[in-house]
């Protein structure tokens, strides 16, 4: 997507983080991805593991106008999206530094976890799905986007990057475990949403899937999107 290129400059004079938004914008399908989930309603979003805060800047780009708070317990990567966005004008994005295995910041709307369930355990996955799904007002929607453990050698490069990730401090913990898709969908489903899931690799080499879960009337039913 070459004008969502343009937003790296909002992160100078931080060059390092200048050079990762372009790669990441102009190689990711994330963005593009996260905004069709959310194409439709005008919920608050909560970003849980926002880093840097790219998504505050992409989704209006992409037409989707909505207030955005994003969360992480990276001061310095919060501190970088602070700064960006006061200079592209966004008054309707805010950041804090939180850390979620302790806290869980008050919330009525919809939900984005992206990129950071490899990071938690079983039982901390569940724990934030938990106050994820508490969150959801009607038409809103908990998107995720994660790399899924299977046999495949998207997997395999997936942790791999993640583990090097982590040696070179750009992320600061270690991935721990990786959801199944049936699992995922499963836990979701029991929560009583609806779930839709589809790959979201793009060019890249990774096993990244895109997952949207919202509220049904049934519980425990969902669908797959393929």
């Amino acid at each position: 997507m070459p004008a969502l290129r343009d937003i790296a400059s909002e992160f100078l004079p931080n060059r390092y983080h200048y050079y990762y938004a372009r790669s990441k914008l102009g190689s990711d399908p994330l963005y593009g991805g996260v905004a069709a989930a959310l194409t439709g309603t005008t919920a608050s979003l909560l970003d849980l593991g926002c880093g840097i805060g790219l998504l505050a800047h992409t989704l209006p780009r992409l037409g989707v106008e909505l207030d955005y708070i994003g969360v992480d317990n990276d001061a310095a990567k919060i501190a970088s999206a602070r700064d960006a966005v006061a200079r592209a004008g966004r008054a309707n994005a805010r950041f804090e530094v939180v850390d979620l295995a302790s806290a869980f910041p008050e919330h009525r709307g919809s939900v984005a976890i992206l990129d950071m369930l490899q990071f938690l355990t079983p039982v901390q996955r569940t724990r934030l799905f938990e106050r994820s799904v508490a969150c959801l007002t009607p038409g809103a929607r908990l998107v995720i986007r994660t790399g899924l453990a299977d046999n495949s050698w998207r997997y395999r490069v997936t942790r791999g990057v993640d583990v090097f990730a982590n040696a070179m401090r750009w992320m600061n913990a270690p991935p721990k475990t990786y959801p199944t898709r049936e699992g995922l969908e499963s836990e979701l489903a029991a929560f009583g949403l609806n779930v839709a899931s589809s790959p979201l690799w793009g060019n890249t080499p990774f096993n990244n899937w895109l997952v949207v879960a919202t509220a049904s009337p049934i519980a425990g039913t969902g669908s797959t999107v393929e």
